[in-house]
């Protein structure tokens, strides 16, 4: 069979949310990936965090992110129902966010911060040190300053995507994975790197740094651009657990880093954000993401180090993805940077609501602007319009 309702190049969380929102409205799909969920997905933490994302100047991001939290209980609603598993055994988990600062200087940074997220209506509750640390009593007792925000969760996006994978292989299901990397699109023609080929009624570009590489799409500029993290995976003794009940966002001396606990024992510590030309891990990022971890939880440094490891997510000038119709059949889906698990949920429905011309999940008043703001064409000297 090569013939398809949809075809999707990119087989990470972003391609395979919008594949389930297909398959389960009876639309064929090809999920079009040589490694599937191995690259950006593979290495997030997988924080749901559209309040403690939040940085100065990326204001046109704070829309997309608030409303990508509140769709996230969505998909997990909608994942379970169709394959049968609970949230927790889909990775999904209610835990809140601290963030901490460390020294004086770490404070004002997060006071000023918490008045912005306040004034654009986001529910932030800055708390004494002292009673972070009776809420988790691992944290330093020397840190200066805490905020409390009850609505970001996280997602374990291995576990999410291997349940979505397994839900994808069952005989009722019409995802066919074609385990091939995509060289070129030709109208409704997907061109595969084994010479073969597929044909679709629509195709969707959902690969990522690859989207620019591929032949045959329309004139258009895709400023895209590597943007590596360095991410951590330890294990924390027995002795110790729970090290953390809440994930833990922390500036240590103007630098940031992240510890998210997971259910099994494991934490996650990340990440770094650095343009250069490595492709694995650099030294200096990972050690200054372990001191600062120390810093902000002393107890990390008797933790059992599982895992270093270092992807590329694609990042576009103004951090803002890259989503909407290049052509009357072919949808573009890329440039998540680092916001590319919490977006996802928003991006699969968005997607799916234009390529099947009805509404998926629950639309907002707010859907045609947040299109809008991705717009695919906006660095494209010709105009800002979408087909």
């Amino acid at each position: 069979m090569n013939n398809f309702d949809v075809a999707i190049i990119g087989a990470g969380i972003i391609g395979q949310a919008t594949a389930f929102h297909l398959a389960t409205n009876n639309v064929s799909v090809a999920l079009i990936d040589p490694a599937p969920a191995t690259q950006a997905s593979h290495a997030a933490a997988g924080m749901l965090a559209p309040i403690a994302e939040v940085q100065y100047q990326q204001q046109q991001l704070y829309p997309l992110m608030v409303a990508a939290g509140a769709d996230w209980p969505e998909l997990i609603d909608a994942v379970a129902s169709a394959t049968g598993r609970d949230e927790s055994q889909l990775g999904y988990r209610h835990t809140e966010t601290l963030v901490v600062g460390a020294d004086s200087a770490d404070r004002q940074y997060l006071m000023d911060l918490a008045g912005v997220q306040r004034e654009h209506g986001m529910e932030v509750t800055p708390i004494p040190a002292s009673a972070a640390r009776r809420a988790e009593p691992a944290l330093n007792p020397r840190l200066s300053a805490a905020v409390r925000i009850p609505s970001d969760h996280q997602v374990d996006p291995r576990i999410f995507l291997t349940e979505l994978g397994a839900y994808f292989a069952r005989p009722d299901v019409p995802v066919t994975h074609i385990e091939q990397a995509a060289t070129g699109i030709d109208n409704t023609t997907v061109q595969l790197a084994d010479g073969s080929a597929i044909t679709a009624n629509q195709i969707v570009v959902a690969n990522g740094l690859g989207a620019a590489d591929l032949a045959g799409l329309p004139a258009l500029n895709l400023p895209l651009r590597p943007v590596h993290g360095d991410i951590l995976r330890v294990r924390i003794p027995q002795r110790l657990q729970p090290l953390l009940t809440a994930t833990v966002r922390a500036v240590v001396r103007g630098f940031p880093v992240y510890l998210v606990p997971r259910a099994d024992g494991t934490m996650v510590i990340g990440a770094t954000s650095r343009e250069d030309d490595l492709t694995g891990p650099q030294i200096g990022g990972v050690y200054e993401l372990l001191r600062d971890a120390q810093e902000v939880v002393p107890g990390v440094r008797e933790c059992e180090l599982l895992e270093v490891i270092a992807r590329a997510r694609p990042g576009t000038p103004d951090d803002v993805p890259l989503t909407g119709w290049l052509g009357p059949n072919l949808f573009l889906s890329t440039g998540y940077h680092r916001h590319g698990i919490l977006l996802s949920a928003l991006a699969a429905r968005l997607t799916a609501t234009e390529l099947l011309g009805a509404e998926v999940g629950t639309p907002t008043d707010a859907d045609a602007a947040l299109l809008a703001a991705m717009n695919p064409h906006r660095f494209t000297a010709e105009g800002n319009s979408t087909s």
